[in-house]
Order: structure tokens, then C-alpha cells, then sequence
């Protein structure tokens, strides 16, 4: 017999199963096979996520004068900020004062020296730098005594990071041609490597309320902040440049930080529509932020740098993502007009690499970015090279240019924990022991909200029937409004009773010992694969696309959820008189079924949990990612509920939980 354990408490009416589970069979029955037959194609779900969230991205408006495009740009500007980057913890984050401490001066090469520092992007979480600073302040960039400041951000490389040769050499040319230069470390990358800076945990912090976008925007904000202090620097002159991550950094705090005068991101970008077609754009989870399409798409972002000197730079052969091809012409159709509005359609330049052509900043991209600060930076550029001036045998080593940091660095694991500890919020303790269906309700709502909940129209599809002694086995197809495919086996023994809908983590091939079961307990039994589960799987980078349906503010956990209480609702209409239970295998499918218990009160009757998580916390305190469980990270979940709050919104209805194999 197996051993089982409670998973929720206070007020619902647990009982302890049992039946045993996972028990051997001496035999493997012939539904069997009929469960493990695929239902929908391989790229079915797929197909259907990409609809689904093209439908959502939002176009770029045309105006008819700068002024009114000077509007929407400052609101959308403002709009980025405050409903996604700054969300929770994150709008204190933003205000704190900024922190800078200066180290030590190493010396640079002919006409300029390297300072390191170190910054607060957050409060706890410092970011190792270096500043690349010419001993003199004059020549053709000189104006007035001050000079350009460029911060240098990058992404790519995890092993080099800052110290990577290719970005050492950028910062030491424009060192050389008299300006500032800010070569800053990467969350994730050269000094910051590490667990805890693995960019899929930040979605720790959005689970609790606080946007995980936040230390990534405060890590180049506070960057141009400290550039900026420089009594050298000319706020008039400010440029970003950075490959990869780095040219996402790029294209972010330049369209949403009016300082940046001059930008140039490299291979870091394309429009939300291009990577759900080409799929090695799709982002890590600071690039596909939650719910940043339902205010902008990148295509808004680069058309929001006019009139302000831009240039795109993409590679002709990028054997890593936003290759040239498909990435560019859908920025400049965005960007193009807006600049012709300005009457400064010269300033929106693109350049594309042949040689090398892969993901890259090397020679061929650095003279295009240095032709640049030529044409919109030098006072007299008729004396400007865009020539790299030669600097090969001026590299440091990674420990040369090691920037010594807290022993106790944040990362985005301890962010998350630290703002975890008192969580949920709101207390779900109602007025009285047995509290009101008016308050479970209110509770239901908030639910509702935060899982982005949905109450479909659902249809089913018969596709096929047979009978085989006393049990009938028909597939279904269970449509949701246009949206969704829910595939299905229905099982129906002699004499039906009640009726069961069966998930698993596994998949239904992985329902096979509790479909058993409640067979031999005379159950109707329909056996489904909600999104990401079985056939409904998506088949290649499924949680870059659950980012993605985050971005354009939907949450994979509502429509999961919402996934299970349409077929419930669905299968009560066929046979009303019969009692529906929801029988859930692993932890992911418990942790849905939960929720859809708690939300669709008609049409689920009881509840059966096995394998659950004990807690929300669990997300954070074993450390998962979202490549791992991609619902489970639903943005702002743990700051409202924990699961003993949403198990009070089934009752008074039962809930059996379990385990479904013996304890070690």
C-alpha cells in the first residue's frame, strides 16, 4: 500500500485515499494504448499559441504631427515603467539613492586610464564596472570642455563578460578619441555568473509580486546615472552600445531614458511578431518581460528613439538569433515613418555584416558604430577616422580587470527569498470559521484577476469510437472559443456513475493506474491534456513561449486553469445528473486543478490531489526556474495566494490528496 500525505488544511474536508496507486499490473489493459495515441499533430498547440498571441501585439499608431507622436511616445515611455518595470518592491527600488564606490586605477595604454568601480542596481546587488577615461579632454569630441559618455553593455558572453576582448577594444577606441566610456558587467555574464544570476530565476521575483525586469533596467539606469555625475560627460552626448543582451539593454533604456542621445544595438532585438514566427528569437525572460506587449512592442521602442541618432546593426549570418534577414526590415517599416515626421530620416541608419556575419561586435560593426560618433558627436568631424585606431596589445586579462564585490552579492534567488518571507500579503482568514459564500467569492475574484482566468465557450469534436466488451473509449477534440485544442479520451464502463476527468503531469499516456482504478469503481472517465501536458505540449522552446504569453498579458496558468474548468463545465452539461470529480497526477496538474476547483463551483463536485506542492514557496525555496514549471511562476500569484488560500475556496467540497508512489 502506499503512504499519502496532506496537502492542504484549514476548513476543507480532506480525506485520506485508500486505493493504492501506481500499482503494477500484471497486465497492461488495452486502453492503454488508445491513451498514449496522439490526438493532435505535433505543432497543433503550437500553431494555436502563435495565433493567440500575434492577435495580442499591439501596431505602432500614426500621427499626424510630432507633437501628437511626442505624446504617445511619453506615455507609452511612461506606461513601460510604471505597469511593468516598476511593479511591487521594484517602485522603492527605483528611488533609492545611488550608491557608487570607486576602487582601484589600473593603468590603460596612450592617452587613457581604467578606473574600476562599483555600483547598486538594487539595494544588496552590486554591479562591477569599469571607466575607461582619456587623460585629455580635448580633440574633435571636445566641446566646451566636455566630452560623450558611452555605456557599454553587453550580453553573449557568460565566460569573458566585460573582459571580453571585442567590447575591451571598443571602450579603449573611444577612450582614445577622447570620450568617456562605461564598460559594465551583465547580470549572468564574467563576474556575475552563477545560479543565482541565471536569468530564467528571475521570474522568482515576478511570481512574488515584483517585477523580475527591474534589477536588469536599474543596472543600466544607474549606469548612465553614475556616467552622467562625471564632470566631464556632456549630457548632450550620450550614447549605449552593446551586442546581444547587450543590444537588448541597448534598445531598452535608449527609448525609454531620453538621455541616450546616440544608440546602436547589435544583434539583440526583433519585434515580438518576428520571434513567434522565427524561433531563435525568442527571449530569455528580461527580454520577454510579463505583460510589456500590452503596452509596447519593440517595434514601438525603436520607433521611439526619433529623432535621435540610431543605428541597427545586424549580422548577415547570425548563427545565434535576430539574424538580418528577418530581423531588420520589420524595425525600420515601425521606425521609418515616425523619422520622416521629424524631417530627420538621416538619422535612422542600419548596417549589416558580411564578415564575419555571425553573432558578433567585431571590427566591420565597431567602424560603423565609430562612424557614428563621427557624424553626430565629433564638433569638427572632417577630423574623425571611423577607422579602428590599432589597440590589440593594450588587452587585460580577466584578473586584471576583476572588480572585487560583497561577499553576499544579491542575486535574483535571494531577492526572491527576501521578498518572499511574508507572503501572501493579504490575510485569507475570514471573519469566521465558517466563512460566507459572499466572501469566498470575493476571494474567487482576485483569483480570477490574477491568473488571468477565462470562461470559454467549449464544443466537443467527436473523432473516433469503439467498444470492446463492456467499455466504450471515444476521442474527442474539446474546442475553446477559437483559441484552444483540449485533446481527450473518454472511457465509459457498463452502468456509469459518476464521472471523473483525469490529468497528469506525464500526460494521459501517464494516467494509466488511476484511469484503472476508477474504471473498476464503475466512473465514467474522460482523460485530458491541458496546455503544455502530452499532445498539448508545445514541442520546441516551450517555456520561451510561455514568456511570451505572459508578455502579452496573459498568464499559461489561467488558461491552463481555465482549460480545466471549461471541460468540467462541458462534461456537466452531457451528463448533469452525474457528480464530476477532478483527479490530478504530479504537481503541476494538482496545482491546476486546485485552482480550477476552486473557481468553477457548479461543475466540480470533488476534487482528487496527487504528488501536490505543499506551498507556493517551494517555487523559490528549491530554487526552480521557469524553464522548469512555466505556469507556476504567474506573475504576483504568491503575493496574493498561497495554496491553503485557494484550497479554502473549494469547500465545503471534498478534497482527497495523496501521494502516488510509496515514500522513500
Amino acid at each position: 500500500m502506499s503512504k499519502y500525505w496532506f496537502v492542504v488544511g484549514v476548513g476543507v474536508m480532506l480525506t485520506l485515499a485508500n486505493t493504492p496507486v501506481n500499482q503494477a499490473n500484471a497486465e497492461t489493459p488495452w486502453w492503454a494504448e488508445t491513451l498514449a495515441r496522439p490526438i493532435l499533430g505535433p505543432d497543433d498547440t503550437l500553431a494555436e499559441t502563435q495565433r493567440f498571441v500575434t492577435e495580442r501585439i499591439p501596431t505602432v499608431p500614426s500621427f499626424d504631427s510630432t507633437q501628437a507622436w511626442e505624446r504617445n511616445a511619453e506615455q507609452i515611455r511612461s506606461d513601460v515603467l510604471d505597469k511593468v518595470v516598476f511593479r511591487g518592491e521594484a517602485a522603492k527600488w527605483r528611488d533609492a539613492k545611488l550608491r557608487v564606490e570607486w576602487l582601484d586605477e589600473i593603468a590603460g595604454g596612450p592617452g587613457y586610464r581604467i578606473r574600476k568601480l562599483r555600483y547598486e542596481a538594487v539595494p544588496g546587488l552590486w554591479i562591477p564596472a569599469l571607466l575607461y577615461e582619456p587623460r585629455s579632454f580635448e580633440g574633435p569630441f571636445a566641446v566646451d570642455g566636455k566630452v560623450p559618455a558611452v555605456l557599454n553593455v553587453n550580453g553573449h558572453d557568460r565566460k569573458d563578460g566585460k573582459a571580453a576582448d571585442y567590447k575591451q577594444l571598443r571602450c579603449i577606441n573611444q577612450a582614445k578619441r577622447g570620450m568617456l566610456a562605461l564598460n559594465v558587467e551583465w547580470l549572468g555574464m564574467g563576474q556575475l555568473q552563477g545560479d543565482g544570476y541565471a536569468h530564467y530565476r528571475s521570474n522568482q521575483i515576478d511570481l512574488c509580486g515584483t517585477s523580475g525586469l527591474a534589477p536588469f533596467y536599474l543596472a543600466m539606469s544607474r549606469a548612465l546615472d553614475l556616467l552622467l555625475a562625471h564632470p566631464k560627460a556632456d549630457p548632450k552626448r550620450v550614447a549605449v552600445a552593446g551586442l546581444s543582451g547587450g543590444g537588448w539593454q541597448t534598445i531598452v533604456i535608449s527609448a525609454l531614458d531620453t538621455r541616450v542621445t546616440l544608440s546602436n544595438p547589435v544583434a539583440g532585438y526583433s519585434s515580438f511578431r518576428t520571434r513567434a514566427v522565427h524561433f531563435s528569437d525568442l527571449g530569455d525572460s528580461e527580454q520577454t518581460p510579463v505583460d510589456l506587449a500590452t503596452v509596447a512592442d519593440y517595434t514601438h521602442l525603436t520607433a521611439m528613439r526619433a529623432p535621435r541618432p540610431t543605428l541597427l546593426t545586424f549580422n548577415a549570418k547570425d548563427n545565434c538569433c535576430f539574424r538580418a534577414d528577418h530581423a531588420l526590415q520589420p524595425l525600420l517599416d515601425a521606425a521609418e515613418p515616425v523619422y520622416e515626421l521629424f524631417g530627420k530620416r538621416e538619422r535612422l541608419r542600419w548596417h549589416v555584416n558580411d564578415d564575419p556575419g555571425d553573432h558578433n561586435f567585431k571590427l566591420d560593426n565597431r567602424q560603423a558604430l565609430y562612424g557614428m560618433f563621427r557624424d553626430f558627436f565629433a564638433s569638427h568631424p572632417e577630423e574623425v577616422s571611423a577607422e579602428e585606431i590599432p589597440s590589440t596589445g593594450e588587452l587585460k586579462s580577466k584578473d586584471e580587470l576583476h572588480v572585487p564585490l560583497p561577499e553576499k552579492n544579491e542575486t535574483f534567488h535571494s531577492l526572491a527569498v527576501r521578498l518572499s518571507e511574508h507572503l501572501p500579503r493579504q490575510s485569507m482568514t475570514p471573519a469566521s470559521d465558517k466563512p460566507s459564500e459572499g466572501w469566498r467569492n470575493e476571494q474567487r475574484g482576485r483569483l480570477r484577476k490574477v491568473i488571468h482566468f477565462h470562461d470559454y465557450k467549449t464544443t466537443g469534436d467527436e473523432l473516433s469510437s469503439e467498444r470492446v466488451g463492456d467499455l466504450q473509449t471515444t476521442t474527442w477534440k474539446i474546442k475553446l472559443d477559437e483559441d484552444w485544442t483540449v485533446p481527450a479520451v473518454e472511457l465509459v464502463p457498463k452502468n456509469a456513475t459518476g464521472t471523473a476527468i483525469v490529468l497528469a503531469d506525464s500526460g494521459r499516456k501517464g494516467a494509466v493506474d488511476r484511469v484503472g482504478e476508477l474504471l473498476a469503481t464503475g466512473h465514467r472517465v474522460l482523460v485530458i491534456d491541458v496546455f503544455y501536458f502530452g499532445d498539448a505540449k508545445i514541442s520546441q522552446r516551450d517555456y520561451l513561449f510561455a514568456l511570451l504569453v505572459s508578455a502579452v498579458g496573459e498568464r499559461p496558468l489561467g488558461i491552463q486553469v481555465s482549460q480545466i474548468a471549461s471541460v468540467a463545465r462541458w462534461v456537466k452539461q452531457q451528463h448533469p445528473e452525474a457528480p464530476v470529480s477532478v483527479i490530478a497526477v504530479g504537481p503541476r496538474s494538482s496545482v491546476l486543478s486546485l485552482m480550477a476547483a476552486a473557481l468553477e463551483t457548479k461543475a466540480i463536485d470533488q476534487l482528487e490531489m496527487y504528488d501536490s506542492l505543499r506551498s507556493l514557496h517551494q517555487v523559490i525555496d528549491e530554487n526552480w526556474t521557469v524553464q522548469q514549471y512555466p505556469e507556476l511562476f504567474c506573475f504576483a500569484l504568491l503575493e496574493q495566494f498561497d495554496l491553503q488560500d485557494v484550497a479554502r475556496l473549494v469547500e465545503p467540497r471534498k478534497v482527497v490528496a495523496g501521494r502516488s508512489s510509496p515514500t522513500p
